[in-house]
């Protein structure tokens, strides 16, 4: 046995042993969970088959609204909005002094989005209150389910709750049409009132978040579960390329300094940078415009936008470091200039606490379920609640690795088994 199985059995029998493990837990109810999928996507449905239950818009109070009921329903107790717009509901815990373990995720969508991400998480949260309340067992330390506010828009819930949220923020307007301000009031929370609802380090013994994987690598292995070992960092630049621009007619081939046609040996430089390296980054050109952008001017100016992702800041510093050598050589070969402008919108790697990434695989190895540790290349609420938390994060297969679409499909029954994983782990996590 390898040195982490046997740290994974020692897990599994640290819950197994616990005070709460005499009353075997039963496994997660798939037609059930396939039962909240289908009456939450009710709110916001459109006639694609998905959902435009966008933060803050009639949907969204709707859903908001019917998990509160849910959660209600569960005997949850202390049911509120914070500031931010966060609903949160606690089961109690039989120690007074311990610190609560969160769990939870969002049901916000994008314009034209799916039923399964954010929902994914939310209830499968509330199919492991009922897994727990079904057995009748006691966690030690109290356990707040939470459905974060406006993910979807900026992790907006999470960032409120950390204390993080820019007060520059609430003027934004979302896609709903209301400012990050005026959505938070309509949902009940109160910007303006931040400071007295922010989680600091050391409140929390732990968080956990179930999301669907949003690619297609669990599915295409045929694995159940997904450890998350982080969220990836996410670096942006604006690039400029000026070249001259010159009568399509009247200007030889070989004497023009085509700013497009530079942009584009970039943008597969990019891509070759990208796929030549080990490992799992990803660099992407995502926008692109030529000036004067006419059919019969050759363009002497082109913008682009670049963007690079990888779970560590070395990597992404090192892609970037090629990226630009790569763009020094176009530059010589063509004449044509090219800068680069680091965005400050950039996020950092967020890396998961170990301890409750061991706890999750445990989960899954005493369930006979198999998995297998991942990056996550999209961000999450976790990634915010990671800087305050020890954080931990499950991945579900998503099928075709679809996400942010209404084809995007998890079955009930990879539902059933991140459900399973969630209540163990929060078992272990409690005996920690």
């Amino acid at each position: 046995m390898t040195h982490r199985l046997v740290a994974l059995a020692g897990l599994v029998a640290a819950v197994s042993l616990g005070a709460c493990a005499q009353t075997a837990l039963p496994r997660a109810d798939a037609a059930r969970l396939e039962g909240r999928i289908e009456a939450l996507s009710q709110f916001g449905a459109n006639e694609d088959g998905g959902v435009d239950r966008v933060a803050y818009s009639d949907a969204d109070l709707a859903g908001r609204d019917w998990i509160m009921g849910e959660m209600e329903a569960l005997g949850l107790a202390d049911i509120h909005i914070d500031a931010g717009g966060n609903i949160t509901g606690r089961r109690a815990g039989t120690d007074g002094d311990a610190k609560p373990i969160m769990f939870g995720s969002h049901i916000d969508s994008v314009l034209g989005g799916g039923n399964y991400d954010g929902p994914a998480g939310v209830l499968t949260a509330l199919e492991a209150v009922e897994l727990l309340n079904e057995a009748d067992i006691a966690t030690r330390s109290p356990l707040d389910l939470i459905v974060f506010a406006n993910e979807e828009g900026g992790l907006i819930g999470s960032l409120a709750l950390t204390g993080r949220l820019s007060p520059g923020a609430f003027r934004v307007v979302s896609d709903s049409g209301y400012t990050i301000e005026e959505g938070t009031k309509r949902i009940g929370g109160d910007l303006s009132q931040m400071a007295n609802d922010v989680i600091s380090k050391g409140d929390l013994k732990g968080f956990v978040e179930l999301h669907i994987e949003q690619g297609a690598f669990l599915e295409e292995e045929n694995i159940d579960i997904g450890v998350v070992q982080g969220i990836v960092g996410i670096e942006w630049w604006d690039v400029t390329l000026r070249g001259m621009p010159n009568h399509a007619g009247t200007t030889p081939m070989n004497r023009r300094r085509d700013a497009l046609l530079a942009a584009a040996k970039l943008t597969q430089a990019v891509n070759e940078v990208a796929t030549g390296m080990e490992g799992r980054q990803v660099a992407t050109v995502g926008r692109i415009e030529a000036f004067p952008g006419a059919p019969n001017v050759i363009p002497g100016r082109v913008e682009m936008s670049l963007e690079v992702r990888d779970l560590e800041t070395e990597r992404i510093e090192q892609v970037y470091d090629e990226i630009t050598a790569r763009a020094n050589a176009i530059s010589a070969e063509s004449g044509v200039e090219i800068s680069f402008e680091r965005l400050e919108l950039a996020s950092e790697p967020a890396l998961t606490d170990p301890a409750i990434r061991d706890a999750i695989a445990a989960a899954a190895e005493d369930l006979g379920l198999s998995y297998k540790f991942m990056p996550s290349g999209a961000g999450h609420d976790a990634q915010d609640m990671a800087g305050v938390a020890p954080t931990g994060m499950i991945f579900v297969p998503s099928k075709g690795g679809i996400s942010h679409s209404p084809e995007e499909f998890t079955s009930a029954q990879d539902l059933a088994n991140g459900a399973d994983v969630i209540v163990r782990a929060l078992l272990a996590i409690d005996a920690f």
